[in-house]
């Protein structure tokens, strides 16, 4: 493959609040909708195209949940963050992204299916947890899915 515009993979200064949260985690967890199961996976978090973006790869063992890949980037007309989202079932979604100290938090306002993710890493920065809640009536919002992360090797 030729490379065309290898300049420009260099590390995006406005993504340096991920550094912690870089690496391979294995993932332990359940779904409100998959009662009596506990999940296994597996997510990479890592920088792509050099640091220019972050790129979030989740696996889990259960056929219910799907994989999926996200890249975030940032825009500097606004000091905005975005994730655009992506799994095996052909889902595509765009979320707003904002990191705060041990946090991420992403989220999407959408009629009737409203999401939001809050990932929190541990002072030692080798565990982390997930905690994803859902509103499909734009008002009451219920936990959907709850994650404890591991640094891996």
């Amino acid at each position: 493959m030729t490379h065309i515009a290898n300049e420009a993979e260099i590390h995006n200064p406005r993504l340096d609040a991920f550094e912690p949260f870089i690496g391979v985690w294995n993932t332990v967890g359940h779904h409100s909708m998959i009662a009596g199961v506990t999940l296994h996976g597996r997510t990479s978090i890592d920088w792509h195209e050099g640091g220019g973006f972050v790129c979030v790869r989740s696996d889990v063992v259960e056929d219910k949940i799907p994989s999926a890949i996200s890249i975030i980037g940032s825009d500097d007309a606004s000091s905005r963050l975005t994730m655009s989202y992506f799994d095996e079932r052909g889902v595509s979604r765009r979320f707003d992204v904002e990191v705060a100290g041990n946090e991420i938090r992403w989220w999407r306002t959408a009629p009737g299916f409203s999401q939001r993710f809050v990932l929190t890493i541990a002072a030692d920065r080798k565990t982390m947890r997930g905690v994803s809640s859902l509103s499909k009536d734009d008002e009451t919002w219920e936990q959907d899915m709850e994650l404890s992360y591991s640094l891996s090797g």
